[in-house]
């Protein structure tokens, strides 16, 4: 009540007088807390004088964007071209033009401001798994493939979406759309990759009955590649084929049902070629998949650093860094269950 909070007030102000009286007597702060029971800093806190003048208002940081520039940004998120981007693909296709903006963080700033972030998606947490252990250093070492079912025209009936990845680059080397999936299907889709691109030296599958069966496995052997399976029951053993299917099922364009198998196969070679060729993937520096698999990426990667280093002389204020951001930096390696780094032996135990 409020007659109890006046008495309150009271007791208080009545400490704090004979903490200011013991302090008049050069009695130390501490043994005037402990003799009064006020905390030390409570006391000197109220004992403090009050700044005069007015409070000052926080001064403006110096590499804020002006009102102008953040109307422009948002402009631009919002434009035809980029209302379906992520802001990070959005700032890795300017900055290939030649154009900066803002940096990422600040986009996400902006759209937050204007209500226009949120995430849609139910994302699926898992255990971290230990095995198998598959490490890529380069293009055409490893490859990843699994199946994945398309709707068709009618309830119960798909199409089986046939995809192989390069876990390195990210470049899908082969999509093949079949009524059914068959091991003999799986066996003519490497076939005619390996043809093209090359034999690799590790293919890397889930245990569906197509991955496992013999047709595959007598091809690979034949081949000289090393076969890999994910373990039962776990699904990401095979992250990259699974978070392409992700990307793929997620897209603005996907759609509900496909009309008919061409439209399915139609459909899939115009994604995979927007995939391969347009898309900026955050795991490789923001390259496109293809020009990692085909060794365009450094050349890139020097002329990006050129615009930002440009960008940074001009506006030095804004950027906290002298180096370019790392997500544009391109990994060196490229893994499925990492291998964990050997722990030192105890020289007790060695010796």
């Amino acid at each position: 009540s409020l007659r109890e909070r006046g008495a309150a007030d009271q007791a208080d102000q009545a400490l704090m007088d004979t903490w200011t009286a013991l302090r008049g007597l050069h009695v130390t702060t501490r043994a005037a807390a402990v003799l009064t029971g006020m905390h030390r800093s409570t006391a000197l806190r109220r004992a403090a004088p009050a700044p005069a003048g007015p409070a000052r208002a926080p001064a403006a940081p110096v590499n804020k964007l002006s009102a102008a520039e953040c109307a422009r940004v948002v402009e631009v998120l919002n434009s035809a071209r980029f209302v379906d981007a992520a802001p990070i693909q959005v700032w890795a296709t300017l900055l290939d033009e030649d154009t900066y903006l803002c940096s990422v963080s600040t986009m996400y700033r902006l759209l937050n401001e204007n209500k226009q972030v949120k995430e849609r998606r139910r994302l699926a947490r898992h255990r971290k798994a230990v095995c198998p252990e598959l490490v890529a250093t380069a293009p055409r070492q490893v490859y990843s493939w699994d199946i994945t079912k398309l709707r068709g025209p009618a309830k119960g009936l798909y199409y089986d979406a046939y995809v192989m990845i390069d876990i390195y680059s990210r470049y899908i080397v082969g999509v093949h759309v079949h009524a059914r999936e068959c091991g003999v299907l799986a066996k003519e889709m490497m076939e005619q990759i390996f043809g093209t691109y090359g034999i690799p030296h590790v293919v890397h599958a889930d245990r569906g009955t197509s991955m496992t069966s013999n047709t595959v496995a007598g091809l690979l052997c034949d081949l000289g590649v090393t076969r890999s399976h994910s373990r039962p029951k776990v699904s990401n053993d095979n992250p990259y084929s699974e978070s392409w299917f992700k990307t793929l099922k997620y897209a603005p364009t996907f759609p509900d049902r496909f009309e008919s198998i061409h439209h399915a196969r139609d459909f899939m070679d115009e994604f995979v070629d927007w995939y391969n060729h347009e898309h900026r993937h955050s795991g490789i520096g923001l390259h496109t998949p293809a020009d990692v698999f085909y060794g365009l990426a450094a050349e890139k990667d020097t002329q990006r650093r050129i615009v930002l280093a440009e960008a940074r002389a001009r506006h030095r204020h804004r950027f906290s860094q002298d180096r370019a951001p790392k997500i544009i930096d391109l990994p060196e390696t490229a893994a499925i269950n990492p291998p964990k780094p050997a722990e030192p032996e105890d020289q007790t135990t060695a010796a």
